[in-house]
């Protein structure tokens, strides 16, 4: 059951951050899971556990590492269509 929440969570939190960013995740919901879940990991990596924690991910580190996560995918998808 904790599976099932926490790709709940972190498809929350990936929507919740391209939303943020204002640029759509690639994949869509399958895009918006890996993000948040991604974004849990580099969040934690750079500021630690702290915030209120739900279905294992500390929200506040997760968000922001989800919105740096998009924001870079974004840029790398802008990069690569010009040079085509």
């Amino acid at each position: 059951m904790s599976f099932i929440w926490s790709l709940i969570v972190g498809g929350i939190l990936g929507w919740i951050a391209s939303l943020i960013v204002g640029k759509d995740v690639p994949g869509g919901v399958i895009g918006n899971i890996i993000a948040g879940i991604v974004g849990a990991w580099i969040g934690s990596a750079l500021m630690g556990d702290f915030g209120p924690v739900i279905g294992g991910f500390a929200i506040i580190p997760a968000l922001i590492g989800a919105i740096i996560l998009i924001f870079i995918i974004s840029l790398i998808m802008k990069g690569t269509r010009k040079a085509t």
